[in-house]
């Protein structure tokens, strides 16, 4: 997949931020660019591209606990 591919909306962070996303069941990584607004499901922070939630292995279950934190 392209790195292009690993996009996230995200409430209030900036479009063009990048942000690591951990799974915490499973410990898999990936880096999204912030590009869209939401979730607008409560208690969800994070809404990830299917590429990027193919990544950390979370298609199938469709959410997961996740860490996140701001990379340069």
């Amino acid at each position: 997949m392209s790195a292009g591919n690993f996009t996230a909306a995200h409430k209030y962070l900036p479009f063009g931020s990048r942000v690591k996303v951990t799974n915490r069941n499973n410990g898999k990584t990936v880096v999204v660019r912030i590009n869209d607004r939401g979730p607008f499901i409560h208690g969800r922070v994070l809404d990830l591209s299917k590429a990027a939630a193919a990544d950390i292995g979370m298609v199938s279950s469709g959410t997961a606990k996740v860490c996140y934190e701001l990379v340069g």
